[in-house]
């Protein structure tokens, strides 16, 4: 018997109702979500989803908040970026400059 799901994938369970649209944004947010991502701790590729906004690494057991369908949230990867740099700036302000003491 032939998959009958292919093109949908795990929306194919909505069938024909809501639209294509709908049922295309609800199959990328669930293969987002259910796929494996990688530990902010360990770096191996073994974070699964455990429910909303909670994750956890498989090999290392660390457990974290993150986003709803993703471990880190574009604000939350745009806040460290920002964080990086004001440290980066303070440590350049820190350092004496030449012919200081």
């Amino acid at each position: 018997m032939a998959r009958r799901t292919k093109k949908v994938g795990p929306a194919g369970r909505y069938q024909a109702r809501y639209g294509v649209k709908s049922r295309t944004i609800i199959r990328n947010v669930e293969y987002l979500q259910r796929a494996k991502h990688i530990c902010p701790s360990c770096g191996h590729k073994k974070v699964k989803r455990l429910s909303t906004s909670i994750w956890q690494c498989k090999k290392c057991g660390a457990k974290f908040a993150g986003g709803a369908y993703t471990p880190k949230t574009e604000t939350g990867q745009n806040l460290e970026r920002f964080l990086r740099g004001e440290i980066e700036q303070l440590e350049i302000a820190s350092k004496p400059q030449k012919g200081e003491k």
